[in-house]
């Protein structure tokens, strides 16, 4: 199954987007495991330097990295805070330009656990108040999308009865 060309483009030897290839342009942007780590972490809600470092599982270097990355992308932004007593710090927010990589995110996750989980993915994303289950698509213009806030996060008890029968 592939998609087709208009006719004008039918002949792929006589024309090239090069560097203007939208895919890869996020390939460069998303391009290491951490990078992507951190956007995962900032839709779960993680805003603390210190929370992406634990949750992630990497060094305080590379979630720095990463976070500078996503903030020059205008993927995220920093607002600062400061509790009592202590020094000023930064949270980290995702702009409308991160929110709008909530389906490249669950389409990734979508991929794994129908292929990487051997049937039992570890969560399952449902439409908040319904529990109806998300599914990214591909579908036309003018469907309405459900929003990153509208989506609860719920472990799949068919993964929690994989764990315990191990």
């Amino acid at each position: 199954m592939v998609m087709s060309f208009e006719e004008q483009l039918s002949d792929r030897r006589a024309w090239s987007i090069g560097d203007g290839c939208s895919a890869a342009r996020v390939l460069d942007l998303l391009s290491t495991k951490t990078v992507f780590l951190m956007v995962r972490e900032l839709f779960y809600g993680t805003t603390r330097f210190d929370d992406f470092v634990e949750r992630a599982g990497v060094s305080a270097p590379a979630v720095s990295r990463a976070l500078k990355q996503l903030k020059a992308a205008d993927v995220v932004e920093t607002i600062a805070y400061q509790a009592p007593g202590s020094r000023a710090r930064e949270e980290y927010r995702l702009t409308a330009t991160g929110e709008d990589l909530l389906p490249v995110f669950l389409a990734l996750m979508q991929w794994g656990d129908a292929h990487l989980q051997d049937g039992r993915p570890p969560l399952e994303f449902t439409e908040a108040g319904t529990g109806r289950g998300v599914r990214v698509r591909v579908t036309p213009d003018g469907v309405q999308e459900t929003r990153p806030d509208d989506i609860e996060i719920r472990v799949n008890p068919a993964w929690r009865r994989g764990q315990t029968d191990q």
